[in-house]
C-alpha cells in the first residue's frame, strides 16, 4: 500500500537534488517485516541454507546471517552476530544457529521456548522442526527442547550418534554404526524405519514423512505417501545428499543435479531449468532452496512470503508497493511483478501483462497506469475500488487507498471513485492544478502546483488538518490515519494519528529527497539512499536491513516494507547547501510558450564556464531524455525542446520536469506542460 503517489520528481519540480527514485531502473528488491525478501540468486559466498516452514536462513563465510520469506515471528531478524557462527536451522517459524565457541542462539517464535536454546556447549549439529529443536554434542548424545506433545523433544538415550533431524512433529537419529532411531508423533508411520536399519548415512524428517540415505547412494521412505513424497524416482542410484518439506521430498545427486518428487502444487518440486552445480539441498513447507558450489542460491516453489525471493527483471525496477500481505513491482520494460496474498485477486495481474508505467497496491486491490493514460484496476471490488469511471483515459498517475482509488488526469484534475462513506471521493473545487495525489485509509491527498495541500475524507484524527503554513511542498503521502508532506527544503511534515509514533519525524529533519507512508509507518529517503523508518514496528517493518543505503524508493504495507535498491544512479554530486548556491551559478531564466506547443526555448544562465546537459522527467521521476549540451561560456544561452524523448518519439499531452544539470552537480529546474 504505497501511500506516496506523490512522484520524487515533483521535489525536482521545486529545485530539490534529485531523489535516487529518478534514477536508472533498481538492480534489486528488498523488503523487511512480515515479509523479508531477497534475491537469492545475488547472495554471494554462502556456505550453509536452511529452508523452514515459509522463510530461509543462509550463513555467509563472513559469519553473516541472512534470512528472506515469512517473517511475522520475527524469524527473519538475525541478530547481530556475536562470534562467528558454524551452523544454522531454520524451522516451522523460528531459527537457530550455532556459534564457534558451541553455543546456540535462537530468533522467532518461542511459544515452546524454542527459541530459547538451553546453555549446552561442546554442540557440533543443530535442527529445528515443527515446535522443537535437536541439539547434537560432541559426546555423541542428542538433546531436545521446544513442543514435546508427541514426545519428540525426548531422544533415546545414548552417547553414539553422529546425525540428528527435527521434523514437524518427529525426530530422527542417525547413530556412527548406520542404524537410526526414531520418536515422536508415528500417525503415519514416520517413525517406523524399515528393515533392514543398518548402512545410513544420512537422514532427513518432513511433515510426516523420513527419508534415509544408504551406503549405495539409495534413498530409504517412510510414513506419510498421500502425495507420493515416499515414492522414490528410479533409478534410485547415485544420490549423496536428501532433504524432506512439508510434504515432497528432494535428493541431490553425485552430478550436482536435484531430483524432487512428492506434492508439487506450488512448483516445490519444479527444480530450476539450470539443475547442475549444486552442493546442498533443502525443503521447506512447500519450497525448495538449494546451494550452488559458487556460493549462489536458488529457490523454487511456493512464493506466498517471499521464500522464493523477490522478483527478477532484467530491465530492472522503477517502482514497488506494498499493500495488505502483497506486493507489486513494475519493471522497466513496463512489466509488472506480483507476490503475496491472491485470496482476492490482488496478485491476479490483467491481461496483457505490458506497456505500464506506474502501479498502486491498496489494502486488496491494485491499479495500474498504461502507457496510453488508461487505468487497469484489479483485486476487491466490493466498494466500487476497481470500477474505474468513464472515460478511462488522460490519466498521468494513480494512487490506491483502503477501499478507495484516485486517478490524477493530464490536465491536472482528479478523478475518485470507490468507498465514499467519509467523502473520500468527493474531490474539492476548483478540481484542477493537482500535480501529485495519495490516496489513504479513508482520506485523500492531493498536491496543488502552488504547493499547497488539499485533503478531503474521514478526519476525527486530523489527518486532513494540514498544518500551516500550507505551502512549500514538494510531495505528499497518506496513511490510514496520517498524513505526510515534503518540503522544498527537505523537512517531512507529519499529522494526524500519531498513536504508534508515525508523525514524529526522527531528527535531523532534513536532507529528505522522498516520503512515503505505511498504514502505521512512515518512511523518508535521503539524498544519499538511506531510509528513515519510523512508526509501528511489531513486525519489523521499520527495522532498514543494512546496510542503509543505495535504496533508490520505498514503500510500506500493511505488516512489510518493500523497496528497491541499487542501480544506475543520475549523474550528480552531494546536493548543494541551499537552492540560492545553485542558483548563484546556474540559473534558468524562463520555458517559452508553457503550455509547449510543438517546441519550447529554454533559457538558462551560467556564472561561469561549465559542461551542462538538458534532462527531461515525467511526472513519476522517470528520465525520459538526457542530452549533452556541451560545455558553455559564462553567460545567457538558449536551447529548445521539441516535446520528443530520447528515441525521439513525441511525448504524450502531460505534466514534465525540465532540468538543466552543469558538472559541477548544480540543477535549476522547470515545470512544462506538454499539449497535444
Amino acid at each position: 500500500m504505497t501511500r506516496r503517489r506523490s512522484s520524487p520528481a515533483l521535489a525536482l519540480f521545486l529545485g530539490l537534488p534529485p531523489t535516487p527514485a529518478a534514477a536508472q531502473p533498481a538492480d534489486e528488491i528488498i523488503g523487511w517485516g512480515s515479509q523479508s525478501l531477497r534475491d537469492p540468486t545475488r547472495l554471494e559466498g554462502v556456505v550453509a541454507v536452511d529452508a523452514g516452514g515459509q522463510h530461509n536462513i543462509c550463513l555467509g563465510a563472513d559469519g553473516r546471517l541472512i534470512a528472506w520469506g515469512r517473517g511475522d515471528s520475527g524469524q527473519c531478524n538475525p541478530p547481530v552476530p556475536a562470534g562467528r557462527f558454524l551452523a544454522v536451522s531454520a524451522g516451522s517459524e523460528f531459527c537457530i544457529a550455532l556459534r564457534a565457541d558451541g553455543m546456540m542462539i535462537g530468533w522467532g517464535d518461542n511459544e515452546y521456548g524454542q527459541s530459547s536454546p538451553p546453555p549446552h556447549t561442546e554442540v557440533i549439529r543443530i535442527s529445528a522442526g515443527g515446535g522443537h529443536a535437536l541439539l547434537l554434542k560432541s559426546s555423541g548424545r542428542i538433546r531436545g527442547y521446544g513442543r514435546n506433545d508427541y514426545g519428540q523433544s525426548v531422544p533415546p538415550i545414548g552417547w553414539d550418534f553422529a546425525e540428528i533431524a527435527a521434523g514437524s512433529i518427529h525426530s530422527l537419529g542417525l547413530r556412527r554404526e548406520g542404524a537410526l532411531a526414531a520418536w515422536g508423533c508415528n500417525t503415519d508411520g514416520q517413525c517406523n524405519i524399515p528393515e533392514p536399519n543398518a548402512d545410513f548415512t544420512a537422514i532427513a524428517a518432513g511433515g510426516a514423512h523420513s527419508l534415509g540415505l544408504k551406503t549405495d547412494g539409495s534413498i530409504v521412505a517412510w510414513g506419510s505417501n498421500g502425495d507420493g513424497q515416499c515414492d522414490v524416482p528410479t533409478p534410485n542410484a547415485g544420490f549423496i545428499a536428501i532433504a524432506a518439506g512439508g510434504a515432497h521430498s528432494l535428493g541431490l545427486k553425485a552430478d550436482g543435479s536435484i531430483v524432487a518428487w512428492g506434492r508439487n502444487s506450488e512448483g516445490q518440486c519444479q527444480v530450476v531449468e539450470l539443475n547442475t552445480g549444486f552442493v546442498s539441498i533443502t525443503a521447506g513447507g512447500a519450497h525448495s532452496l538449494a546451494l550452488r558450489s559458487d556460493g549462489s542460491c536458488a529457490a523454487w516453489g511456493s512464493n506466498a512470503y517471499g521464500q522464493v525471493g523477490a522478483p527478477t527483471n532484467p530491465a530492472g525496477w522503477l517502482e514497488v508497493s506494498g499493500g495488505f500481505g502483497f506486493s507489486l513491482a513494475l519493471g522497466a520494460d513496463g512489466v509488472i511483478a506480483a507476490w503475496g496474498r491472491n485470496d482476492l485477486g490482488q496478485c491476479t495481474l490483467p491481461e496483457p501483462n505490458a506497456g505500464f508505467t506506474a502501479t498502486d497496491a491498496g489494502y486488496y486491490h491494485s491499479l495500474a497506469l498504461r502507457a496510453d493514460g488508461s487505468i487497469a484496476a484489479w483485486g476487491l471490488n466490493a466498494q466500487g475500488q476497481c470500477t474505474i469511471p468513464g472515460p478511462n483515459s488522460g490519466f498521468a498517475a494513480v494512487s490506491a487507498g483502503g477501499r478507495h482509488s484516485l486517478g490524477l488526469r493530464n490536465d491536472g484534475g482528479i478523478t475518485a471513485w470507490g468507498y465514499n462513506i467519509d467523502g473520500e471521493c468527493n474531490v474539492p473545487v476548483p478540481n484542477r492544478d493537482f500535480t501529485a495525489i495519495a490516496a489513504g485509509g479513508y482520506h485523500s491527498l492531493g498536491l496543488k502546483q502552488d504547493g499547497r495541500i488539499l485533503a478531503w475524507g474521514f478526519n476525527p484524527l486530523h489527518q486532513c488538518n494540514v498544518p500551516v503554513p500550507n505551502s512549500g511542498f514538494v510531495a505528499v503521502a497518506a496513511g490510514i490515519y496520517h498524513s505526510l508532506g515534503l518540503q522544498a527544503d527537505g523537512r517531512i511534515i507529519a499529522w494526524g494519528s500519531n498513536h504508534f509514533g508515525q508523525c514524529d519525524v526522527p531528527a535531523p529533519n532534513a536532507g529528505f529527497v522522498a516520503v512515503a507512508a505505511g498504514p502505521w509507518t512512515s518512511f523518508g529517503v535521503k539524498a544519499d539512499g538511506r531510509i528513515v523508518a519510523w512508526g509501528r514496528n511489531n513486525f519489523g517493518q521499520c527495522a532498514v536491513p543494512l546496510p542503509n543505503h543505495d535504496y533508490t524508493s520505498v514503500s510500506g504495507g500493511e505488516t512489510h516494507t518493500v523497496a528497491l535498491k541499487g542501480g544506475g544512479l543520475l549523474p550528480r554530486s552531494r546536493p548543494p547547501e541551499t537552492t540560492r548556491s545553485s542558483a548563484a551559478s546556474l540559473q534558468l531564466h524562463g520555458l517559452t510558450p508553457n503550455p509547449v506547443g510543438p517546441q519550447a526555448k529554454v533559457v538558462f544562465e551560467l556564472a561561469r564556464e561549465a559542461a551542462v546537459a538538458l534532462e527531461v522527467f515525467d511526472v513519476r521521476g522517470r528520465r525520459l531524455l538526457e542530452r549533452p549540451l556541451g560545455t558553455k561560456a559564462p553567460g545567457r544561452h538558449v536551447v529548445l525542446w521539441d516535446g520528443r524523448d530520447v528515441a525521439g518519439s513525441r511525448l504524450p499531452a502531460g505534466v514534465y520536469l525540465i532540468r538543466l544539470r552543469s558538472e559541477e552537480g548544480m540543477s535549476v529546474c522547470a515545470k512544462a506542460v506538454l499539449l497535444k
